[in-house]
């Protein structure tokens, strides 16, 4: 057994899994209680009437060789979101552990630890240095409750790609103490390797993809944590029965496919030669202090004036993130890159309420 089970919740590890219907494509349901008609119209692939396969099995292999894992390394779950909900659950006691962030970073971790009632310790990126990962302030900030190191790369909403051996001096030094996580979210946009690659070296790393940003597929709700077998079959035990449903499975089956992988790097080469545009056009405006180097698919700006564009991409018809409550960004927007109209509607905005012609 992994010895990182220890650090999860003694009630979690004794939890009898709910047991659902027995899947066997072969024979015919009578033992679910389902409809067994179709509603009429209805073409999705297994019939709506009919509870989903949990952790079907053809997604899950799809997930594996998308991510170049072992199916046993997969759960499937909706969205990143839950990932980081299931692992907080799974490991954290409420009112007794903890979970490590470094913000800036992504909201969530945050969120789901609240609802958990576990502790939060922040310590923060360094801006001075471009949103750098302090990994010896991160390992003096650990202590025995923490049972969590979430860590963003690339980073949202900064951008930037944390360094990878600093992660994984995290994921040595930290074996047998703490899961460190790694939300790769925007890792197709980069041009680095996932570190789904070093699970067997790290039997402590935890790695969260998601299908919302690269693959088009937000709206569906799929994402994978990729993990050691012993972590995945114990999340198992937490996630929600039939948590994906049947429109879900079927749309990444189809979106991810080898034409739509094809088409999907098609897009992110646009979206990057569109980000570098915006940063040209952008960063020379006077209401835009500096422009954060990015490695992802939206970029953050720091503001003269941050309210005034906000106006301005507002009278663009273009709705911008405002993310200035978040620590080291009282100046700061972030900006998704569209489509090279939008983003021209967005430069001439500002360029207006800056007073220069764009």
């Amino acid at each position: 057994m992994n010895p990182i089970l220890k650090l999860a919740r003694p009630d979690i590890l004794s939890l009898q899994q709910y047991q659902h219907a027995a899947w066997d494509p072969t024979l015919e349901r009578m033992h679910a209680n389902e409809m067994p008609w179709r509603a009429d119209g209805d073409r999705s692939g297994a019939g709506l009437n009919r509870y989903p396969e949990p952790q079907p099995d053809a997604l899950i292999h799809h997930l594996a060789k998308l991510y170049g894992v072992e199916p046993k390394q997969v759960l499937a779950g909706r969205g990143s979101d839950e990932g980081i909900d299931l692992l907080v659950r799974a490991f954290c006691r409420a009112g007794q552990d903890s979970v490590l962030i470094c913000p800036p970073t992504f909201g969530m971790y945050k969120v789901s630890a609240r609802i958990q009632g576990a502790g939060v310790i922040e310590v923060p990126l360094l801006k001075e240095r471009g949103f750098e990962l302090d990994t010896q302030a991160v390992l003096a900030a650990w202590n025995e409750n923490v049972k969590l190191v979430f860590v963003c790369t690339p980073n949202n909403p900064t951008g930037n790609l944390l360094d990878r051996a600093s992660v994984e001096a995290l994921c040595s030094q930290l074996s047998n103490k703490a899961l460190v996580v790694v939300d790769e979210a925007y890792i197709e946009f980069a041009d680095v390797p996932s570190m789904s690659q070093d699970l067997a070296r790290f039997p402590n790393l935890v790695i969260l993809r998601t299908l919302s940003k690269a693959y088009a597929l937000a709206g569906a709700r799929c994402g994978a944590l990729l993990a050691h077998e012993d972590i995945i079959s114990l999340l198992a035990r937490v996630i929600t029965p039939y948590a994906l449903p049947t429109q879900t499975i079927d749309a990444v089956l189809q979106f991810t496919d080898e034409e739509h992988v094809a088409e999907s790097k098609e897009r992110i080469a646009q979206i990057l030669s569109e980000r570098a545009r915006l940063v040209e056009r952008l960063a020379p405006l006077p209401l835009i202090r500096q422009v954060w180097a990015s490695d992802s698919n939206f970029i953050l700006v720091d503001c003269h004036d941050a309210d005034a564009v906000l106006r301005a991409a507002l009278g663009a018809g273009l709705i911008i993130r405002d993310p200035r409550s978040q620590p080291g960004l009282s100046t700061s927007l972030r900006i998704s890159i569209g489509t090279p109209e939008q983003n021209d509607r967005l430069i001439l905005g500002v360029a207006r309420a800056s007073g220069v012609a764009a």
